[in-house]
C-alpha cells in the first residue's frame, strides 16, 4: 500500500526560531513537483518582532572578531552547499552554487574591511587621527522577485560581513527558496536573530519595515519604482540609509561592487589623539 508523504510546513525565521505568523494568515506557493503548499503571510507585527530580534542580536554579532564572523559565513556556505540537491528543486543548481560562492567571497572580506576602509589620516597638526569602520546596525532587505535565492544571499552576505544584522522580506512570487534558506541558517553557526526572514505581501511588509525607527538602513532590490520612492520618504523621516539597486544576475555581478556594498553598510568612526604640544 502506498503512503502519503508528510507535507512540509513552512514557517517564518525570526530570532533563530521557526514561527508562525502572528496573524495566522497564509498564502499559496507551488513546489517544483507541482504540489501547492501553504506559506506564512507575515504581518506588520511580525516585522516588529523581527526588528526587535535583530536589534538584540546586533551588539553581540558586531562584538565578534572579524575573523570569527568570516568563519561563520564560511560555515553557512558549507551548510548551503550540502543542501544543493534540495534547493535545486526550487532554484536552479547554478543559482545555488553562485549563492555558495558569494557567501565564501564575503567571508573573506570580514578581516580585511578595517584595513581597506580604515587607517591613519594624515593631518598637519600635533594629533594622531585614525578611522575605523563600524557596522551601521540593523539592516532591512527587500529581496528581488528573482533570482530568489541568489538575489537574497547577495544582499545578506555583505550586510553580515560588515557586522550588521538583517531583516529580509523574501521574494513574493518565489518565497520557497528563502524559506528553505532559513533551514540552512538553522544548522549553521549564525546566531539567532542575526538573520530574520519574512514571507508575505511586499506591499504590506516593506513600508512597515522602512518606517521602523529601530532600523538603521534599508536595501531595496525589488525593482519597484513606487516602492522605492515610498522607502526613500520613510528613510528621510526616520533618518536611515537607503540603497536601491538591480537584482544580481550571477556571481560576477554579486561581487563586482563588493567594497561599495560593504562601505554602504558601514560607518566610519574617527578619533583624534594628541601626540605633543
Amino acid at each position: 500500500m502506498s503512503r502519503l508523504a508528510v507535507r512540509k510546513t513552512y514557517k517564518l525565521w525570526i530570532g533563530g526560531a521557526f514561527v508562525r505568523s502572528e496573524s495566522g494568515r497564509h498564502d499559496h506557493a507551488v513546489q517544483a513537483d507541482g504540489a501547492q503548499v501553504n506559506i506564512p503571510r507575515a504581518s506588520r507585527k511580525d516585522v516588529r518582532d523581527a526588528v526587535a530580534a535583530a536589534r538584540k542580536a546586533q551588539g553581540p554579532w558586531a562584538a565578534r572578531t572579524a575573523y570569527n564572523r568570516g568563519q561563520i559565513l564560511y560555515r553557512a556556505a558549507e551548510a548551503l552547499e550540502s543542501r544543493t540537491d534540495q534547493l535545486a528543486a526550487v532554484s536552479d543548481r547554478g543559482q545555488v552554487q553562485d549563492a555558495v560562492d558569494v557567501l565564501v567571497h564575503y567571508a573573506g572580506w570580514t578581516d580585511k574591511l578595517h584595513a581597506v576602509l580604515g587607517g591613519v589620516n594624515p593631518v598637519a597638526a600635533p594629533f594622531l587621527s585614525f578611522s575605523v569602520p563600524e557596522p551601521t546596525g540593523v539592516v532591512g532587505v527587500v529581496a528581488p522577485d528573482g533570482p530568489a535565492l541568489l538575489g537574497l544571499v547577495a544582499e545578506l552576505a555583505p550586510a553580515l560581513a560588515a557586522g550588521n544584522t538583517v531583516v529580509a522580506i523574501l521574494s513574493e512570487p518565489h518565497p520557497l527558496a528563502g524559506l528553505d534558506l532559513a533551514e540552512v541558517l538553522g544548522v549553521s553557526d549564525i546566531p539567532g536573530g542575526v538573520v530574520n526572514l519574512l514571507s508575505g505581501r511586499r506591499s504590506e511588509l516593506a513600508p512597515a519595515l522602512g518606517a521602523h525607527r529601530d532600523l538603521n538602513a534599508i536595501v531595496d532590490v525589488s525593482g519597484d519604482s513606487e516602492l522605492a520612492a515610498e522607502l526613500d520618504r520613510l528613510a528621510a523621516e526616520t533618518i536611515k540609509r537607503a540603497r536601491h539597486g538591480a537584482a544580481v544576475t550571477g556571481y560576477d555581478t554579486a561581487i563586482a561592487d563588493a567594497l561599495e556594498r560593504l562601505d554602504g553598510l558601514s560607518e566610519l568612526k574617527t578619533a583624534w589623539h594628541p601626540i605633543g604640544a
